[in-house]
């Protein structure tokens, strides 16, 4: 298996367990009990733990048998609450409670509470104790692995944050028994991208997969969990291959902040993301990356679970010019992921807003 870095095509080999995070996240039913094992092993000065109105109901009942003594602070669902506002109730929360940097904070969420909470964390006095607890598909297969925290401002996705690891990440797959649909479909499109960017074996078989019929998660969260690992691994910063992991973002992120800006238009990540995927394979195309059939092969994936996303054509231009607020940008080049192949990632390919557009306009026509 192999990723590729260009212009010229340096060829990265992909090898599962060669390389490992410091802190490999713990998957399955032993998830929950690990974490109980670690605060034995590990006392901390004082136990707090960070829900969203959705995990406090669902999960937290599920999560509390495993803790000791602790403070929960429930913040509100949603992207539009991930944001420096959002930042500053925690860190007072964890002020008036005499937080020290003794102290740990679990993150039980998705990927808003695990971004967000992994920032405030890393960031409160300068750094405490951090356990990631995700709770959707998204956040098990992506957001809570890696190490990268932040919150959303002025309209651009993650756009402070910092890199930090978490203590632990414990992840049970059981928690996405209380998912909606849509939830389960914004994580798969994650798992499609680690298959495009890595594995052409691995998304072969997507293409038979319906994601409501999908009884046990485990063993897809565990392999793309892997490929993800072994970038990041080569990578902690984002300063080479781990951009390959923003496949389908360059655009999806345009996407998704422009509606969100729109009232009542927000759409999911993985939504975004989704459409992101085929506009930056449609441009992988037109420049002889990507093959015809292979094409067609990523829109018949992505349609399978994904409902287009809906905008008009004179939306275009404002949806493309997100993309120079991009973070894999140099200047005012604008860098993208795409694909030699199925299974092969290319980073750092340079795009102009016309692209983005074209791309965008093609998008509306398939």
């Amino acid at each position: 298996m192999y990723a590729w870095a260009g212009p010229p095509f340096i060829c990265i080999r992909f090898t599962p367990a060669v390389f490992a995070l410091t802190n490999p996240p713990t998957i399955g039913p032993e998830a929950l009990p690990a974490l109980a094992e670690l605060l034995r092993q590990a006392p901390p000065s004082r136990l707090f733990v960070l829900a969203d109105t959705n995990t406090a109901r669902d999960c937290y009942p599920h999560l509390r048998p495993y803790l000791p003594a602790h403070e929960l602070l429930v913040i509100e669902a949603g992207e539009e609450h991930k944001t420096l506002a959002t930042c500053a109730e925690v860190w007072h929360w964890l002020t008036a409670h005499h937080a020290d940097r003794h102290a740990l904070l679990v993150c039980l969420g998705g990927g808003v509470v695990t971004d967000l909470g992994g920032f405030c964390a890393a960031t409160y006095k300068r750094g405490l104790r951090c356990v990631g607890v995700p709770t959707t598909l998204l956040a098990q297969v992506d957001a809570a692995v890696g190490g990268k925290t932040g919150v959303d401002f002025e309209g651009f996705k993650n756009h402070i944050g910092v890199f930090q690891e978490p203590e632990a990440v414990v992840m049970d797959p059981s928690f996405l028994a209380t998912l909606p649909a849509g939830e389960l479909r914004s994580g798969y499109a994650e798992v499609i991208k680690h298959a495009l960017i890595a594995d052409a074996a691995a998304f072969a078989d997507l293409r038979g997969l319906a994601v409501a019929t999908v009884s046990d998660w485990t063993p897809i969260i565990r392999h793309s969990v892997a490929i993800k690992e072994n970038i990041v691994a080569q990578d902690p910063h984002e300063s080479g291959p781990r951009k390959l992991l923003n496949f389908g973002h360059t655009v999806g992120h345009a996407l998704e902040s422009y509606l969100l800006a729109q009232p009542g238009r927000a759409v999911r990540h993985g939504e975004a993301v989704a459409a992101g995927m085929v506009c930056e394979s449609w441009l992988a195309a037109q420049r002889g990356l990507l093959g015809a059939e292979e094409l067609t092969q990523v829109r018949e994936v992505v349609a399978a679970s994904f409902e287009p996303l809906r905008f008009a054509a004179d939306e275009i231009d404002a949806i493309a010019a997100y993309a120079l607020h991009d973070k894999k940008n140099r200047g005012d080049s604008i860098k993208c992921t795409l694909l030699r192949g199925l299974g092969h990632g290319i980073f750092d390919q340079a795009v102009t807003l016309a692209d983005i557009a074209a791309s965008l306009r093609a998008y509306l026509t398939f």
